[in-house]
């Protein structure tokens, strides 16, 4: 009888399939679309997508998505491409690896078709975001398991649902930030993306979220707190990497609307620290294992203008940890 194997998948955002405006819609269009990522009544969330945010930010987009394209297309789809040959690799032949977006291509509903002959004991998912949030990680099973109901034969599947305090990714992240010397710099700050105030509440069954020091500790009462499990991660690159808590601050970026979204906010913390006379900011994003269109671009460019613009004279993104084989081997133990 042959050997029944593991299915690993691992499955990032997305990206659009080139940088032209067409296909940046399209893109934008499926992940707005989401009610995790724009949780409001779908009529509203219709209208604000399609009449609204789609037709008037695609272009912008474009332009941004252009910049950071490379002769191999996307960052987050190469990037994501080597982590799972490396995984695969590392692995063996007992483990069937694929890899999957969220939005766009190659899409779960295809990628998930690998896996529906009964010849697996088991699929291990592992969403390559480590902080949980419900439009991110919430929705990449929600997606999963609404395609495997339909299946004749189910086999086990298991869910990480978030590694914000792994030690392998905790050292990866500091590794890339030694390698940049941390005390040559005024001050270190640890952006990850945003998130509407109104999703943390969702989560919060223990009226505990939105308040001072609530993230100081990660608990059970915050364990499912978005924003607890980003200071949870700081903190422990900060520890690696010996930080006194007055080296770093920890903020939000990218939000969008009018909505109040997590703070503090990571343009509102360039300003600040430019005013108190910081020349140098090394930057961190440990929300994004794969550098993108938030990394390179919004910290990369616009955020050094920005600090320029009040004062500083130099912002320095540490890189995410993309094709890292010491990540490789982290992803790979965590899909054993």
């Amino acid at each position: 009888m042959e050997k029944l194997k593991t299915g690993i998948l691992l499955v990032n955002l997305g990206t659009p399939d080139s940088p032209s405006t067409g296909d940046v819609r399209k893109y934008l269009r499926e992940f707005l679309s989401d009610p995790r990522v724009i949780d409001i009544n779908p009529i509203g969330r219709f209208l604000l997508v399609n009449l609204i945010i789609a037709p008037f930010r695609s272009p912008k987009s474009a332009k941004l998505y252009k910049c950071i394209w490379t002769e191999k297309g996307s960052p987050i789809m190469e990037y994501t491409k080597q982590q799972k040959a490396g995984v695969a690799q590392l692995l063996g032949p007992d483990y069937h690896v694929e890899y999957a977006m969220r939005y766009q291509s190659p899409s779960l509903e295809k990628v998930l078709e690998r896996f529906e002959q009964p010849v697996y004991k088991k699929i291990k998912v592992i969403p390559l975001f480590p902080q949980y949030a419900s439009a991110t990680t919430g929705s990449v099973h929600e997606k999963i398991m609404a395609i495997v109901s339909k299946w004749q034969v189910v086999p086990e599947i298991e869910f990480i649902n978030s590694f914000c305090n792994d030690a392998g990714m905790i050292n990866c992240f500091a590794e890339n930030g030694k390698a940049l010397n941390p005390d040559n710099y005024d001050h270190i700050v640890f952006s990850f993306h945003g998130l509407p105030q109104r999703q943390i509440r969702k989560s919060d069954c223990f009226n505990h979220c939105l308040k001072p020091n609530c993230c100081d500790m990660l608990t059970e009462k915050n364990a499912f707190c978005y924003s607890a499990q980003c200071f949870e991660t700081a903190r422990k690159i900060a520890a690696v990497l010996q930080l006194p808590k007055e080296r770093y601050t920890v903020s939000f970026q990218s939000r969008l609307g009018r909505d109040p979204w997590v703070m503090p906010y990571s343009d509102q913390i360039i300003k600040d620290r430019a005013k108190r006379g910081d020349k140098r900011l090394l930057f961190f994003a440990p929300a994004f294992v794969s550098d993108c269109l938030e990394t390179i671009h919004e910290i990369g460019v616009e955020y050094e203008e920005l600090f320029k613009e009040h004062g500083g004279e130099h912002l320095h993104l540490v890189p995410s940890l993309n094709d890292s084989p010491d990540w490789i081997k982290v992803l790979a133990d965590m899909a054993r």
